[in-house]
């Protein structure tokens, strides 16, 4: 046969249809019953459509960005902690490993998180604080909503509509982080997403606050979480220190939280056995951590929004940038004609205000000091 050439008899579409069918829990999202997309489009040979939304985010400019963004600590503080983007990689791992365990449809929760944080701004939640305050007196800015106004009007890679035309349940799964209090509860692969999140955070901002020094070990020990995630450790590997000690208790939060969420939620399926994502999200259920746990991952929350995220550098680092966001965004309100074209187009849509906030919301964190630097700096 010449390998250039396809077999005849090719039915790809049947091919992942089957494998869901074979792999995926009565009560995951199955791609058969997809809402589809806002503009139709015929299916995909041999990608299904959640992994085709996935390859769609990953090639989108505002995914190659998050390399350059900060997560907590900014670039000045090193290189070895993580970027918006690296922490992103993080939850869709994470998640990906929830999952495959509980058998939901891993393309879905791969897309959703790797559009989680797309329209986080630079700068982290200081920027998006900043932004948020530059238009209290018309909305106000959230990067949730702002990743829904990337994906569906400013990323442009079609000729036949603006946006991404992602699946309507990755869109619907980005609403509900818009809106989480009054919402549906969303669909199983949204909330494994959420949930990796929250495991992800937990522990690299722990693992980074460690390496850059803004705490020692034995601060952290004073939570019960810490502590039993060494004591784990030290059963295993003997008495350690450095290094490898903060490597391998970040790795054993990380089990120890993912184990716990697994347990719990297994149980619970076990005892309802829903019959699919419909039935499931009538339910009510919410995927999470034992109370136990949830005592212990709050307490440590606590811990690090006091030691860490309040660290007087971090203070220092964060005002700096909010600061050039909000002369930034005065000044390009005064002078839009520094706007690229299409910001000045969208303006007479959105108006100038958001206009440039959804431009400045673009920017890396190195491209927003670049443009400070040439335009309004005194």
């Amino acid at each position: 046969m010449n390998h250039n050439q396809q077999p005849s008899t090719w039915n790809s579409l049947q091919t992942y249809l089957e494998r869901e069918e074979l792999l995926l829990a009565p009560c995951a999202m199955h791609s058969r019953d997809s809402l589809g997309r806002k503009h139709p489009e015929p299916d995909h040979d041999y990608r299904g459509p959640y992994q085709r939304d996935r390859d769609r985010v990953l090639h989108s400019a505002a995914y190659r960005r998050l390399s350059d963004k900060t997560q907590v600590f900014t670039g000045e503080m090193g290189d070895y902690h993580r970027t918006r983007l690296t922490h992103t990689l993080e939850v869709a791992s994470i998640a990906r490993t929830i999952g495959r365990a509980l058998r939901l449809n891993e393309d879905l929760i791969e897309a959703l998180a790797l559009l989680h944080d797309i329209g986080h701004p630079p700068f982290g939640h200081a920027g998006e604080d900043a932004l948020n305050e530059c238009l209290s007196a018309s909305g106000g800015f959230s990067h949730n909503e702002y990743a829904l106004c990337l994906v569906e009007a400013l990323e442009v890679r079609y000729h036949e509509f603006p946006g991404l035309n992602l699946t309507h349940e990755v869109l619907q799964g980005q609403v509900s982080r818009v809106d989480k209090e009054s919402g549906p509860c969303p669909l199983m692969e949204v909330q494994v997403v959420d949930l990796a999140d929250s495991v992800t955070y937990d522990a690299h901002d722990t693992d980074d606050a460690l390496a850059l020094g803004l705490l020692t070990f034995e601060e952290l020990q004073e939570t019960s979480l810490i502590r039993d995630t060494a004591e784990v450790v030290e059963s295993r590997a003997g008495r350690l220190s450095g290094d490898l000690l903060r490597k391998l208790v970040v790795h054993e939060l990380i089990d120890l939280q993912v184990s716990d969420v697994l347990l719990h939620t297994e149980r619970w399926l076990q005892g309802h056995a829903p019959s699919s994502s419909t039935a499931l999200r009538e339910t009510g259920f919410r995927i999470g951590a034992g109370e136990e746990m949830a005592k212990k991952k709050k307490e440590l929350e606590s811990f690090l929004y006091e030691r860490v995220y309040r660290h007087p550098k971090l203070v220092e680092e964060r005002s700096c940038g909010q600061a050039q966001l909000k002369s930034m965004f005065d000044g390009y309100q005064q002078r839009p004609e520094l706007l690229p074209s299409r910001f000045q187009a969208r303006a007479e849509q959105v108006g100038l205000a958001r206009s440039v906030a959804e431009y400045l919301a673009g920017m890396t964190d190195t491209y927003c000091g670049q443009q400070f630097e040439r335009h309004f700096k005194d």
